[in-house]
């Protein structure tokens, strides 16, 4: 036994719990200008030292049968000028590099700022990050875990034994570092962590792994997550002076794992996304796509809200650099990247964030704040520094590492309210005795005000539910901060109202003028997401009343509306095509409907839908304030019938939109305008090319000097049963009418189908 280390220190290390391993193993100064070198390798039957580039070699004493060795040489040797040279009992010859030569990769600021909570890009430090220390290559882990008494890194590259690769604290800190040399990228590990506290002992994935095992095995794996060549500049640079509020966007929410199946019923990877799904959406005219599922978790079932690795792209579509190059492929075709990110919650999975250290960590302490009661799932503890900095830091990862425009922020009701889905005396009342949860709010206005300044251009959407002020408002004047909210209402009364039967539609009219009392009180987003068409809630299409036509008019009409109302437009896979089937995340989309003419028109009304958005200011450049909207007869409820008109920022270019939610034509339905002359039909949900009966107005109608309520002139216009038609003035009136019957509308307004 070496008499400058006692007893009980080497039997806390060999049986693997020795808080500070550093304090034995490595190098040490002794007197005489030695070194004693010790290493723990409790699978070798000998133990040699051999300089670095040179022949010298020095057998090391085994001084503890657990695998203790230890050698004292002449001189000072420093980090990367030696190696281990292992013989282990099946005769197996291993080098090994020393991890306990090499000096800290944290600093006294790392540590500051983490306490603060202010450590921004901690992702930067924490987790496993490929380097060269000293000139030796391999892996250096940090981790907090401040309740552990002894941390190791775990791995096929020591046998997954706990004593050989024990991490060394940093100062008070709680947090764990360690530099193994020779470890590279593909090294599967864990984190083995004993805690302070009833012997406690568990195996953790990576809070911050960059890459993990493909499910069902749930490890960690060494990514190289740098170096990929990015060819996106001009579009970061057009993000960065974007004005959202002001600019068309029509969101295509994408199930990865099920957009589209391969042979045998495989997913498809990141890379053939990049050349399948994006050429779609932009064939389709989309401007961003909406990713779920996209941080790994180990449960399908859970569509990826289930979330166990904050820092990592799911293994099952490829590599953190596969999906790299898909969203470069996304820029380059002009095309966003929106990503559900989970704060709120977060699941019980052993391996997870689930009482990391022996303790709660993560979550709440108090059981009356721990769990969510409806999901069965562990909530975020907002009033602790470092777990705000963790939920920072992986926003920020996701917008900045990889590229991405925006973070769709899922359920914000149950984060910001105490009594969220609980009954009187299951919540814990706020200091002030209310429920709402401050430090929740407090995260929230954090991350949005840090997104905002560190990533200009990005966007925060909310998926908020209530009727919470100002959800999407600056944080400066009392605002959540969020650039966009869901509207939720909207949602509700537009599916309630597209379920009943023509007949009744007249008794509930107020379902689609409600919307628009509130439509400027926030930045809305009009979301028919995937919540609305699983669960036997049904398809869009089982959704709306009537029969086969019926169905299909009633949900063109429906995405016509949407996208004519005031807002953002975001839009599930698989509807835009008329999709019958519920989604399920087991199986793809149907996509052999499309052989049929019904579905394909659906598809081509969609495709016209989105390209016109984007190609009519009047449909964004004022899309969140009155001065864009403007009913023109909001009231004609036996009709079922509805006309308001857009207004681009220069208001003479309009737009005047007729929608008639009944099965019966209205010919000669006179519509109000303020300006004379001749209005080209440039969009009709009736045209043959998209499944209808051709109902409509000889390609544009004159306006007469018939005023009608408060417009000097109007229109009578046939709008088609369960259609719609957009009208835009064109030039002062025409004597003469063209010599067609009816066009097929287009996106390009100067040509004729």
């Amino acid at each position: 036994m070496p008499s400058e280390i006692s007893f009980e220190a080497v039997t806390a290390l060999v049986n693997g719990y020795h808080g500070n391993p550093g304090d034995i193993l490595g190098p040490h100064m002794v007197d005489g200008g030695k070194t004693t070198i010790r290493a723990m390798r409790p699978n070798a039957s000998s133990l040699s030292l051999v300089k670095t580039g040179k022949d010298e070699k020095v057998g090391m004493t085994r001084i503890r049968d657990e695998g203790l060795f230890e050698v004292t040489i002449a001189g000072e040797w420093k980090p990367g000028t030696y190696q281990f040279e292992s013989i282990t009992f099946n005769g197996r010859e291993e080098v090994l590099g020393d991890p306990y030569a090499f000096p800290s990769q944290l600093t006294e600021f790392d540590v500051y700022l983490l306490r603060e909570g202010k450590h921004l890009y901690s992702y930067e430090k924490f987790g496993a990050h490929l380097m060269t220390l000293e000139g030796v290559s391999g892996v250096h882990f940090a981790l907090w875990a401040p309740n552990a008494l002894r941390v190791s890194v775990i791995g096929g590259f020591n046998e997954w034994d706990a004593r050989v690769h024990p991490m060394q604290p940093v100062a008070d800190s709680g947090i764990w570092e360690l530099f193994i040399p020779g470890l590279g990228e593909g090294a599967i590990y864990r984190y083995h962590i004993k805690s302070r506290f009833n012997d406690f002992q568990i195996e953790k994935s990576d809070p911050y792994g960059f890459y993990n095992e493909k499910r069902p095995n749930n490890a960690s794996v060494v990514a190289d997550i740098n170096g990929y060549e990015w060819h996106d500049a001009a579009w970061m640079e057009k993000r960065a002076e974007r004005d959202h509020l002001n600019s068309p966007m029509s969101i295509y929410e994408v199930h990865p794992g099920s957009w589209r199946r391969k042979e045998e019923n495989r997913f498809m990877t990141y890379r053939e996304m990049a050349d399948e799904l994006v050429s779609y959406v932009k064939d389709m005219g989309y401007t961003h796509i909406e990713l779920m599922g996209l941080m790994e978790h180990p449960d399908d079932a859970s569509w990826g809200y289930l979330v166990t690795g904050y820092y990592a792209p799911t293994s099952r579509f490829g590599t953190p650099k596969d999906f790299m190059y898909f969203v470069d492929t996304c820029h380059q075709n002009d095309i966003g990247i929106i990503l559900d990110w989970v704060p709120a919650h977060f699941p019980k999975d052993g391996h997870g964030l689930n009482y990391f250290d022996g303790t709660h960590l993560y979550e709440h302490e108090n059981a009356m704040q721990r769990e969510h009661p409806d999901w069965g799932t562990l909530i975020f503890n907002y009033g602790r520094n470092e777990v705000r900095n963790f939920l920072i830091s992986s926003a920020l990862f996701w917008l900045k590492h990889f590229h991405c425009d925006g973070l769709r922020v899922d359920a914000v009701t149950s984060m910001i309210r105490l009594d969220f889905s609980r009954k009187h005396g299951e919540w814990v009342p706020n200091k002030y005795g209310g429920p709402e949860n401050l430090e929740a709010i407090e995260f929230v206005r954090e991350v949005n005000t840090v997104i905002h300044a560190e990533c200009p251009g990005a966007m925060t959407i909310a998926e908020e539910s209530t009727s919470w002020p100002m959800v999407s408002r600056p944080v400066y004047i009392g605002g959540l901060g969020f650039t966009f909210k869901w509207d939720m209402g909207w949602m509700h009364d537009t599916l309630k109202y597209i379920k009943l039967d023509p007949l009744f539609r007249r008794y509930n009219h107020t379902l689609i003028t409600f919307s628009m009392f509130y439509a400027f009180n926030e930045n809305y987003v009009l979301a028919l997401s995937h919540d609305e068409v699983v669960h036997l809630k049904g398809s869009l299409m089982t959704k709306a009343a009537g029969d086969w036509w019926q169905k299909f008019a009633t949900v063109r009409l429906t995405f016509g509306y949407q996208y004519t109302h005031s807002g953002k437009k975001l839009n599930f896979m698989g509807q835009e095509f008329g999709q019958w089937n519920e989604w399920s995340e087991k199986r793809g989309l149907d996509w052999d409907l499309l052989q049929l003419p019904t579905h394909q028109g659906m598809l081509n009304w969609m495709r016209d839908l989105n390209h016109f958005y984007k190609n009519q200011p009047a449909l964004y450049e004022r899309d969140l304030d009155w001065q864009g909207y403007q009913w023109i007869d909001a009231n004609d409820a036996d009709q079922s019938t509805f006309t308001y008109m857009r207004f681009a920022k220069d208001k003479s270019d309009f737009v005047v939109i007729a929608i008639n939610f009944t099965p019966v034509p209205r010919h000669n339905y006179r519509v109000g305008v303020p300006t004379e002359g001749y209005y080209k039909e440039v969009l009709n949900s009736d045209a043959t090319v998209y499944g209808g009966a051709n109902m409509g107005n000889h390609g544009g109608v004159a306006s007469k000097p018939d005023a009608w309520r408060e417009w000097p002139h109007s229109l009578d216009l046939t709008i088609p049963p369960l259609g719609m038609v957009i009208m835009k003035l064109e030039t002062p009136a025409k004597t003469e009418k063209p010599a067609i019957s009816v066009t097929v509308s287009t996106v390009d307004d100067t040509k004729e189908k």
